[in-house]
Formats: C-alpha cells, structure tokens, sequence
C-alpha cells in the first residue's frame, strides 16, 4: 500500500460536509498522511480520530501554506470542499491553491462526488507520478534568463 499524502480543506459553510465525507471514508483516509488547514484539521482529527498535520486557518495563510507544499511536492491529494455561492475574505488565496493544484497536476476534488472518484480509484494504492504539461522548475529558467536579456538590453541602451 502506497500512503498518499491527502489535504482536506473546507470553506465554514461546508466543514460538516467534509466532515460527513471523512467519517464516511475513515477506514481509507487513516491509511493514508492527512494534511489540513487549522480548524478543518482540528475538526477532522477530532472526529476521525487520527492524526492530522495541521497548518493555520486559511484566512491566517493556512492555503498559502498548503500551496507551498504542493509546490513542493509534498501533497498527493487535495480535497477542498469550497463554497462557490459565498465571497470568502481570503478569496485570493483560494484561488491560488486552486491554480497551484492545477500547475502541479495532482488530483483535486472540490466536492463530494469528484471527491468519492478520487478515494475509491484504484491509482489511490498504487504509486502515482503526475505528468505535468510543463516543468515549473524549466518555466523558472525560462523566465530568469527572459529578465537577464532584458536587464543587458536596457544596460547596453544606456551605454
């Protein structure tokens, strides 16, 4: 069994979905690392009763956080049950974990159905590598070396 490395995110108004949904699938998310912002991560520890790494409260940077280790590689799975009707505060930052998800191409539910595809597939057990479309850290170079032509052809017009 290949442990995954699983975030689970919720928005407030829908913590007792993602709450629902964890205790619903207990028995496979204990396999596995779980990962969530602050008071997600505590109501899901509590009422699971596993371990949860836990990072701080969204709005607090708790999604910059997660976007971090994502970018990182060090996230398999991203479960973010998010309200798509209420403007959230921190919505910038949401927005970010969603695009970073999708930068680094690793699995991402946003509700309860896509959710349920993503832990009862079969890619759940086995070791995964996400194909990207493109290398980020091959995006970096390219952009370094797009500034570093930039900054010698402004250089060279004043001299």
């Amino acid at each position: 069994m290949n442990r995954k490395r699983i975030a689970l995110v919720a928005h407030d108004s829908m913590k007792s979905d993602l709450i629902e949904w964890a205790l619903y699938n207990k028995g496979t998310l204990k396999e596995h690392e779980l990962y969530s912002t602050g008071t997600t991560g505590f109501l899901v520890e509590k009422e699971l009763g596993v371990p949860v790494h836990k990072f701080k409260s969204g709005p607090l940077g708790g999604d910059q956080q997660l976007g971090a280790r994502i970018a990182e590689g060090l996230i398999d799975i991203l479960i973010f049950f998010w309200d798509p009707l209420n403007v959230q505060p921190h919505d910038p930052d949401v927005r970010a974990l969603l695009r970073i998800s999708v930068v680094y191409n690793i699995p991402t539910a946003c509700n309860r159905s896509m959710a349920d595809y993503l832990i009862s597939s079969p890619l759940l057990k086995e070791t995964y590598v996400p194909k990207r479309k493109f290398n980020p850290e091959e995006y970096q170079q390219r952009r370094n070396v797009q500034f570093l032509e930039q900054i010698s052809s402004i250089k060279g017009d004043r001299d």
